[in-house]
């Protein structure tokens, strides 16, 4: 072991110390067939110069959307001020001190509270966390927090709820006496028929969901209110700039991803996830939880509170392992609703869903059908193809006209082979739509000729 700078007398004192006279007793627990017999095939060490030409080949096929981008799927190309940067980047915000002592950390603790409030504003509900994550972790999360506040075992999620959010799901509830039970997609929306009974602990909605369709959420609510069950919603942030919040619709808890409130794609991240209940389910929250109330000398102060992590001394009664926020991508979020206000997010939203009926009409004149036309939609929607050959050359047509988008659905959903997502925000400018147009029409004609 000469990566570890022990010397021969401090092995044989650790051997000792565990009970053991030499390494191979130490792993004899581990299978033969799974030990490594000899070295290991580690290539000799870069300097520093090979190091980073070594990265810049491994990052080199990560392309960012540099040109007009109309990908959805849960991240969207939205705009934000700059100020958000601007602020973001400030030392009091970069090298802030953990809030868990707030006589040192007033200043991340406000803004967290302020966050707090805007995420319950939206939300429509009575308190919301100090942020998740992700938006994944958040849906996970509210499951968890639903089975142990109504001591059942079954989970109903809609299978428009976004793929990787349904994986995070089955994945914190593996290990777990529960049932998650998938309401099937309809005509591009959820049917929940026979999915919901009184064993039930929590029914999960996405709004808008995974295809860009609208979903009746006060049916749902209803419907779990029946057996007593819990009502979650995973929400579009921007699109309630324009539909009604799930807490004003009676939804228990709300959560969603907050990539679309002053976060850059990235990549795909990071982002954060924000989570927001009623108040009956206020010493359930998992996470950070600020509140404000006046110290000794009547001054208004900020501190951590209602928490339930893992880390305190009763550990098997904490609610949750998810123990911080994502405090400085939060930030953002923070910035940018503030700066936005309820007037400019709702712009944004009028605007990222009137570039999207202008898409639609441009593709649909192309040849690319809505693929659920009954359904009402925001700033997605679902095409269908001739094919899915014509899917994917329209899709590298697109890109080799800088231009990023096709969504194939068929990964995600049996049937849905011919599909494609696109969307719209309020970056998307009506050039780059007549362009997709353009770029559609030649290539079904091409396919004609065909």
């Amino acid at each position: 072991m000469p990566y570890i700078q022990n010397s021969d007398a401090d092995r044989k004192a650790m051997l000792q110390a565990v009970g053991v006279d030499s390494l191979d007793d130490l792993f004899a627990a581990i299978p033969k067939n799974l030990q490594v017999d000899g070295e290991l095939t580690i290539e000799e060490g870069l300097s520093e110069a090979e190091l980073l030409r070594h990265m810049d080949a491994l990052a080199a096929p990560n392309q960012p959307a540099a040109g007009a981008c109309f990908l959805g799927g849960g991240f969207y190309d939205h705009s934000y001020p700059a100020l958000v940067d601007h602020l973001m980047q400030r030392s009091e915000f970069l090298t802030a001190y953990t809030p868990y002592q707030p006589e040192c950390s007033q200043g991340t603790l406000q803004w967290i509270y302020e966050f707090q409030t805007m995420i319950a504003e939206f939300c429509g509900t009575e308190v919301a966390n100090a942020s998740m994550y992700d938006g994944a972790s958040a849906a996970a999360e509210a499951a968890l927090m639903a089975l142990g506040m109504t001591r059942r075992n079954k989970v109903v999620v809609s299978a428009g709820l976004h793929p990787h959010t349904r994986e995070t799901i089955l994945t914190y509830l593996k290990h777990l006496a529960a049932e998650v039970v998938e309401a099937p997609l309809v005509d591009g929306v959820t049917d929940w028929q026979d999915c919901i009974d009184e064993q039930t602990a929590a029914v999960l909605v996405q709004q808008p969901n995974f295809l860009g369709n609208i979903e009746t959420m006060a049916a749902v609510v209803d419907q779990a209110k029946q057996v007593k069950a819990l009502s979650v919603a995973s929400i579009y942030p921007v699109a309630m700039g324009l539909l009604q919040s799930p807490g004003q619709l009676g939804f228990d808890i709300v959560v969603g991803d907050g990539q679309s409130l002053g976060v850059p794609l990235g990549y795909g991240g990071p982002s954060f996830g924000f989570f927001a209940a009623s108040q009956k389910a206020v010493r359930k929250l998992p996470g950070r939880l600020v509140g404000i109330s006046t110290d000794t000398e009547g001054r208004r102060a900020y501190t951590l509170t209602f928490q339930t992590r893992e880390q305190h001394i009763r550990r098997e009664k904490a609610t949750s392992n998810i123990c911080t926020n994502n405090a400085l991508i939060a930030l953002r979020g923070c910035i940018h609703m503030a700066a936005l206000g309820p007037e400019g997010l709702e712009e944004v939203a009028c605007v990222s869903r009137q570039r999207t009926l202008e898409m639609v009409q441009v593709l649909e004149a192309a040849g690319f059908p809505r693929a659920f036309p009954r359904q009402s939609f925001f700033n997605e929607v679902a095409f269908l193809a001739p094919s899915e050959d014509v899917l994917l050359r329209y899709k590298k047509a697109l890109k080799e006209n800088n231009l990023f988008g096709v969504l194939p659905l068929a990964p995600y959903y049996s049937g849905m082979e011919n599909m494609f997502t696109m969307a719209c925000t309020e970056k998307t400018l009506p050039a780059d739509i007549q362009r997709l147009g353009t770029i559609a029409a030649s290539l079904m004609q091409q396919e004609v000729v065909r």
